[in-house]
């Protein structure tokens, strides 16, 4: 049996490492989860891969598929973890893999839209809205499709691409299309956070194009694999074409690692002593508690209330945890330059189609980080501290 409780340190060694990054900058502006080194540092040897200098040499994984890179343990990993907790059908759906959700979701834009037969189509998502998705459009400068801004107030004729992202990043709501249309509309469903580490999961999505990424389930941002669950065949197709232009495939080596821990998250999910969900809940909802009782306490700051939900997965009621803090400010002024004279980084609301007053904070630092990050928020809650 594995304990995997929250560490607990003397507080001799807190005062030090209080004291090491009392003066450094803490980076809370990327979602960098390295929250949950602890977790895999006490699994030691079981996600361990070895690979031999001989294998995995060719470009090829499996020509029958449509993803003909995808490693064929890797798409029954995939189809057995969402089987076990009950967020996504995989049923009648082709896998593609790639580098991570955001070369995956440049390939959805490239297949919907060259799929179109009218072009530029309009790409919206709904404000706060995932400050990449705003690059991911306009970057190229593409032909293909072209970025117009919150789904809320789009009243463009013509074929759009809505992107969805639920629970949402940045401010960890469930979310639903807003655009209103019988005709012309395609919807890409990012749901890299709807594990129930970080929401309920109150129902089995079965959405046309759901994407997901192996980085925020488990916190192996290194190994850039995601993968997106497509019914249509033409755009699984269109999708691989991208990649096989862009990259020719994917990691192998990535592949069979992400294979190895996917399928422990899958066999060790029911065991609530070595669960990494169970483990990532308490740590997420602990996070949480304490970031409310820094709002709390003061009048400064403001963030979303979250509603309890029935988890499917749990087999209880619970409350969501996102990856994400939506900070704001109650006064009018620049959040993100005001944490950032106290040595905070985050990113800014303007990033994401809102005002300056609010912020994006990661969640997922390290404790040492997210410890100082209270501390630091602590001394300027209250609405005198932050007078200009």
């Amino acid at each position: 049996m594995i304990a995997f409780g929250n560490s607990k340190k003397s507080d001799s060694d807190s005062n030090k490492d209080n004291k090491s990054l009392s003066d450094g900058v803490i980076n809370l502006d990327q979602g960098d989860p390295t929250m949950f080194e602890e977790y895999w540092m006490k699994m030691k040897d079981r996600c361990t891969v070895v690979i031999p200098a001989w294998d995995l040499m060719s470009y090829f994984s499996d020509t029958k598929n449509v993803c003909w890179f995808l490693e064929p343990e890797l798409e029954k990993a995939i189809k057995a973890l969402h089987g076990a907790i009950g967020n996504a059908a995989t049923e009648e759906r082709y896998i593609v893999v790639g580098t991570g959700s955001s070369q995956l979701c440049q390939a959805a834009l490239f297949a919907l839209s060259s799929l179109s037969e009218v072009k530029p189509v309009s790409i919206v998502a709904a404000v706060p809205y995932y400050s990449t998705y705003v690059e991911e459009a306009s970057y190229l400068q593409s032909k293909l499709y072209k970025w117009e801004g919150d789904a809320r107030t789009f009243d463009k004729e013509g074929p759009y691409i809505e992107m969805v992202t639920s629970p949402n990043n940045p401010d960890g709501t469930m979310r639903e299309p807003v655009v209103n249309r019988k005709e012309g509309g395609k919807v890409i469903h990012d749901f890299a956070y709807y594990w129930p580490h970080y929401t309920p999961i109150t129902r089995r999505e079965d959405q046309d194009l759901m994407l997901f990424t192996f980085s925020k389930i488990t916190g192996h941002a290194g190994s850039r694999i995601g993968w997106a669950l497509v019914k249509d065949i033409d755009v699984a197709k269109k999708m691989v074409q991208y990649l096989t232009v862009n990259s020719i495939g994917v990691s192998k080596e990535s592949q069979i690692r992400a294979t190895k821990i996917l399928n422990e998250l899958t066999k060790t999910c029911r065991t609530q002593s070595e669960s990494f969900f169970e483990y990532g809940y308490e740590k997420m909802n602990s996070r949480w508690e304490r970031l409310r009782e820094v709002v709390d306490s003061g009048d400064a700051f403001t963030i979303p209330n979250h509603p309890q939900a029935f988890c499917n997965f749990f087999g209880k009621t619970i409350s969501s945890a996102p990856a994400f803090a939506w900070l704001g400010l109650k006064a009018e002024r620049d959040l993100g330059s005001l944490l950032k004279e106290n040595k905070v980084l985050t990113r800014g609301g303007d990033r994401c189609g809102c005002a300056k007053k609010y912020v994006r904070v990661s969640m997922l630092s390290r404790d040492d980080d997210y410890d100082v990050f209270l501390h630091r928020l602590a001394t300027i809650k209250d609405l005198k501290c932050i007078e200009p």
